[in-house]
């Protein structure tokens, strides 16, 4: 007797074993927003990329991933980095395509691109979703990682598709 409750204690603690548990993190495709008249050639969050975005874009598609944990908790941010083009409309008035003419314009064009960095809060979320990127004036960016997509009623931010960039932008 003794025994068989010995064998049957041993088989389900070896069952235990066997059992799924959650991941505490999980790749999110990442999607972004340009709120701006700015480009936004490339942009990463936490260093996996993100699509290009043309001025006052919505999505531009979606790449992969960016892990983040299941369960959203305060404090929780990302890295995102972007390049910007300021004048995304300037080769209208460029040499036709692959001659020097258009190199050389194009050189000089991004030049003036600017790269930049920040370290942004996370919205609170109670599903991990995607992770969507908001491109703003003056190089703000706000970033969610909700199951639910932009304009929808309990999405965290209501940002205009278009925003002006102002004469002068507040002091980081």
């Amino acid at each position: 007797m003794i025994r068989l409750l010995l064998v049957m204690l041993m088989s389900g603690l070896s069952l235990q074993g066997c059992a799924q548990s959650q991941p505490e993190r999980l790749g999110t495709p990442i999607e972004g927003y340009s709120h701006t008249s700015a480009a936004i050639n490339r942009f990463s969050v936490n260093g996996n990329g993100g699509p290009n975005l043309s001025p006052y874009g919505y999505g531009g598609g979606q790449m992969c991933c960016a892990p983040l944990p299941v369960k959203w908790h305060p404090g929780l941010t990302v890295v995102v980095e972007w390049e910007k083009d300021p004048n995304p409309h300037a080769s209208a008035n460029w040499p036709p395509l692959g001659t020097d003419g258009y190199r050389a314009a194009y050189k000089l064009h991004a030049a003036k691109y600017t790269r930049h960095r920040a370290v942004v809060a996370v919205a609170p979320y109670e599903r991990l979703g995607v992770v969507n990127v908001h491109f703003l004036p003056c190089n703000q960016v706000a970033v969610t990682a909700v199951l639910m997509l932009p304009r929808t009623p309990k999405y965290p931010y209501r940002f205009p598709q278009k925003m002006e960039e102002p004469a002068t932008c507040p002091k980081p």
